[in-house]
């Protein structure tokens, strides 16, 4: 006898040989009908697969009706473990009739169409059962003994019966269920498994309790029994029977499914909160994905505000697919779907819904059908069209079922389509109808009255009309927020007592701090100008909320978003120090809401400071005072941020943005370039940034990908990217960079006349960003460009004039950029005029200090004047007194200025400072022979362990200094004469 493998079926499943595949199960059949047990996994197999053609999937298009009961009951049918053989294929095959459903899903556009769909999936369901059915009887003439094909038979009767009930088809065939599930319990009467199924199969009340009683009373530990008999106390309305029924369940079993969401069914008589009922009905869902089990999870996370979640919209989705003639279902889908802001997706699931209701044989209720319309007309609304959320509100007040909230669609609509005369209209009716409702419903009518009315008439008109109305009406936080954002756009704050009074009603934390934030944005709008927000008022009302409320991440997040925003110097570098970066963004949903994250204003903040801020000075040393020590982390963050959100836009972007940032700061090393060229590459091709919102940070990834490619020598692509960055539809402003990039690549080729071209067009575009005229200044004076006049200084103090802000240090900037160009045309003395200043102007900054410090000594040198050593002792001083990174060089010059005045003691203590200024990886041969001098000439103890000089002899410093750099003659001389 040949016995062929079932995995050779599952292979050629797998294959989607299913020809094949059918015939080898088959021949199985023929060949081994007497070993019955053996191969009864067979049998069961093919009384799936019976069907007509090739359509295999057409016999699993049930929702799991014949394989559920194995799937809760564990073991419902007693049986050899080879009869079962079958079973594992059967669970792994039940995906395959989900995208059949979903193919016959996507073409309903007309009720006849949705209609036809559904009446070929239940009749291709019917022949399936009735198929499976004729199956097992033909096993039942073979093994009549065998109880458990009477209990295969009766579900499977009791599937058909359900199906056929749907069409319409009396056909009585819950009778032959119930003696079917008697046979079985005649051959086999202490099977408590057994006793539940006839519990579950029958009709009777009566005998229902019986049935599953005495399944209990064989085998009290069995969970399914308990939770089928709380399923049958709660429907017959014995709420405490079912709670301690179901609690029994779980407690034997928790992994069972139907415990949990009867739990999650009777919150409200358990006293559970919605959050809770949430949890356990998600669980259930997550045990068996039974479409009852996902809508039911749809509607509690309508009630705990859960409708966006990702395991929501799965679950809703999988409903969809299981349950198509549910229209419960596609009305979930589209409020999970309106949720997530997906409001064309919303819009075509409200129309499946009426479209099920229309295919319903029952009784609907017009409210029902009400409740979708308007679903459907504000997902209209919402998604732009609102020419036919208008046709749907018209439609339902021809019916007469034009309630509170289809008026304030109908007003909506007719608003977006420009009929602001019959918009205002429908709002007096619905101003009208206000009167006549109950406190607990106003809220929401009352504030679309005065968004519509501030949208129509403006806010004087809006104004009035809320002081005319009662103050009772804005005895709530919803109304509180719209009035104070009203009366945040009135410079002579006439709201001033409702105000005040709605905000009584405010009690959480998160309405306190999200009117906390909108009282910020209120002063940014009254202490403002014209041209500019008030951000200071905004930045001061916050930090003194957050001494109340320090843990608000609104609050943080939205003081960090204004202080990179602020016109103020320093701002940016506290931006970053208010941001939490490992809290979760509990407030609210910061991104939905529009607002930004914390790790987005940490990016941003790292990248406006211009200075990554590396803890280790192996590249760049920071001289920036108020430089924040968070800046190391940002790219860390944005990373994990990034690989957590693949698709967000903004991680990308600022991502790329703070690399570009390492890399500068590293002098671009080759590891970093081939990343952000892979990343840009990546973004660029995508799309995500060519949408007209977008253009900007388009823009800024070219000049990027331009920056890369000039760094690594390919000045071709670095000119088409700048090329490509120049035509976007920018203004002026920005696309000033673009044709300086080309500037910097068309020098880089030597190429001066298309570079005397761009530096013109530079000059013709102009730009606000100080930034750009200090790098236009450069390029002119490095390569003599040609220019009438004095249009770039110019230009330059035009732009720091327009903004009113660090004036001062911008022309200090130009002045140190004045005093550098002097430098390279060896004119130390305009140079020194220069940093003088610059230092004028900006203070004790080190960076100007510092130069002018070096350029005084560079005189004195040059002139043998004494005064400009004091000058840079003076100079040297304050630069080494303000940075707050020790920066080297600042202490050796000192040491040499000093010393030159004679004073041996400073230059000591500067030269030992000098020392420890630099990483040890970067000290330079100089500082090595500086040491041996110090050696050679100090008169401390050598014993003292303050000084490093002391540690090795003179020679062995000269030595370090030659092994250093070899290459310096005079460290061999210096050597000689140790030696000698």
């Amino acid at each position: 006898m040949i016995h062929i493998p079932e995995s050779l079926c599952v292979i050629y499943w797998t294959m989607k040989e299913r020809r094949v595949w059918r015939c080898l199960c088959a021949e199985t059949l023929q060949k081994s009908r007497l070993r019955l047990f053996g191969h009864f996994g067979d049998w069961v197999t093919c009384s799936f697969i019976k069907t007509n053609g090739l359509k295999l999937y057409s016999a699993f298009n049930m929702p799991f009706g014949v394989i559920l009961p194995v799937l809760i009951y564990g073991k419902l049918w007693v049986l050899p473990t080879s009869a079962w053989a079958g079973l594992p294929l059967l669970l792994s095959l039940m995906g395959e009739p989900l995208n059949w459903t979903v193919q016959m899903c996507l073409h309903w556009l007309k009720v006849e169409t949705f209609n036809t769909s559904i009446l070929s999936w239940k009749r291709t369901c019917c022949l399936a059962t009735g198929a499976a059915k004729c199956s097992y009887q033909r096993a039942l003439h073979l093994a009549p003994w065998q109880a458990n094909i009477y209990s295969d038979i009766a579900i499977t009767a009791d599937l058909i019966y359900s199906l056929d009930k749907c069409s319409g088809n009396n056909l009585t065939a819950w009778k032959l269920s119930e003696k079917m599930a008697l046979g079985a319990l005649l051959l086999e009467g202490d099977n408590c498994e057994f006793w539940v199924a006839l519990g579950c199969l029958s009709g009777h009340n009566a005998l229902k309790q019986h049935a599953l009683i005495r399944g209990l009373q064989l085998d009290v530990s069995l969970a399914m029994g308990w939770a089928y008999l709380g399923k049958f106390y709660r429907k017959e309305g014995a709420n405490q029977l079912a709670k301690q029924a179901f609690d029994c369940a779980r407690s034997i079993d928790p992994s069972l499914s139907l415990p949990w969401a009867g739990m999650a069914a009777d919150f409200h008589a358990r006293g559970l909160a919605p959050d809770e009922a949430f949890e356990g009905c998600l669980r259930a869902v997550q045990t068996i994905p039974l479409a009852q089990f996902q809508i039911g999870l749809a509607k509690l996370a309508l009630l705990s505000g859960h409708l966006s979640s990702s395991q929501v919209f799965g679950a809703i989705k999988q409903a969809v697919q299981h349950a198509p003639h549910f229209p419960e279902s596609h009305n979930l889908h589209g409020l999970v779907c309106e949720a997530r802001f997906d409001y064309q997706s919303a819009v075509a699931a409200y129309r499946l819904a009426r479209c099920a209701i229309s295919s319903v044989s029952a009784i609907v209720p017009k409210s029902h059908t009400r409740d979708i319309s308007l679903n459907l007309a504000r997902s209209l609304c919402k998604a732009g069209n609102a020419q036919d959320a208008l046709q749907e509100c018209e439609n339902l007040k021809k019916e007469g079922m034009l309630d509170t909230e289809g008026l304030q669609i109908y007003a909506f609509s007719l608003w977006q389509l420009g009929k602001c005369d019959l918009a205002l209209s429908v709002v007096r009716s619905l101003a009208v109808s206000i009167s006549t409702m109950k406190q607990t419903s106003v809220a929401a009518p009352v504030g679309f009255i005065c968004r519509m009315l501030y949208f129509m008439s403006g806010v004087d008109s809006v104004i009035s009309n809320i002081l005319e109305m009662p103050k009772e009406l804005f005895q709530n936080s919803g109304i509180s927020f719209i009035v104070s954002a009203i009366n945040a756009l009135d410079q002579i704050n006439r709201l001033e007592s409702v105000v005040s009074s709605s905000r009584s009603v405010l009690s959480s934390h998160e309405e306190i701090t999200g009117m906390h934030f909108l009282i910020a944005l209120g002063k940014l709008i009254r202490h403002g100008t014209e041209f500019c927000l008030g951000f200071q008022s905004g930045v001061a009302h916050l930090k003194k909320c957050l001494h109340k409320f320090p843990n608000s991440i609104l609050l943080r997040n939205l003081l960090g978003y204004l202080l990179l925003s602020s016109t103020d110097w320093n701002d940016t570098h506290l931006a970053t120090r208010c941001c939490n970066v490992d809290a979760p963004d509990l407030d609210f949903d910061l991104p939905n809401q529009g607002l930004k994250s914390a790790s987005e204003i940490l990016g941003a903040g790292a990248v406006a400071c211009y200075a990554i801020g590396n803890k280790n000075p192996k590249f760049s040393f920071p001289t920036c005072t108020y430089h924040c020590m968070n800046e190391p982390g940002a790219i860390q963050q944005l990373q994990k941020c990034f690989h957590r959100e693949p698709w967000n836009p903004n991680f990308r972007y600022l991502l790329i943005l703070n690399l570009l940032q390492k890399a500068r700061e590293e002098r671009f090393p080759h590891h970093l370039c081939v990343i952000l060229e892979r990343l840009i590459y990546v973004a660029l091709s995508s799309g995500l940034y060519s949408t007209t919102d977008m253009s900007y940070r388009n823009y800024q990834l070219l000049l990027c990908a331009s920056e890369i490619s000039l760094q690594i020598g390919n000045k071709i692509s670095c000119i088409n990217h700048a090329k490509t960055a120049s035509v976007l539809l920018l203004p002026d402003a920005y696309l000033f960079f673009s044709h300086l990039q080309l500037c910097r690549a068309y020098a880089a080729e030597g190429d001066i006349r298309n570079l005397q071209k761009e530096y013109t067009r530079c000059l013709e575009l102009k730009t606000d960003y100080q930034i750009g005229w200090i790098c236009l200044k450069f390029m002119e004076a490095r390569y003599d460009m040609q220019t009438d006049s004095n249009i770039l200084e110019l230009s330059f103090r035009d732009s720091s004039k327009e903004r009113n802000y660090s004036w001062n240090m911008w022309m200090a900037i130009f002045n140190m950029v004045w005093g550098l160009i002097s430098i390279w045309n060896q004119d130390f003395l305009s140079a020194e005029e220069f940093f003088d200043q610059a230092c004028s102007l900006a203070g004790t900054e080190s960076c100007f200090v510092f130069c002018h410090g070096a350029t005084c000594m560079e005189l004195a040198r040059r002139l043998c004047g004494s005064q400009f050593l004091s000058l840079a002792i003076k100079s040297l001083t304050k630069a080494q007194e303000a940075s707050l990174v020790p920066l080297p060089i600042v202490s050796l010059l000192l040491a040499q200025a000093e010393g030159s005045l004679g004073s041996k003691e400073k230059w000591e203590r500067n030269l030992r400072l000098e020392w420890f200024s630099w990483p040890p990886e970067m000290r330079p041969a100089e500082l090595f022979f500086q040491m041996h001098l110090l050696a050679r000439q100090s008169k401390s103890a050598p014993n003292s362990t303050s000084n490093v000089e002391f540690c090795q002899s003179p020679e062995r410093w000269v030595l370090r200094a030659i092994h250093t750099n070899p290459s310096c003659v005079r460290y061999w001389k210096i050597l000689q004469k140790l030696i000698v």
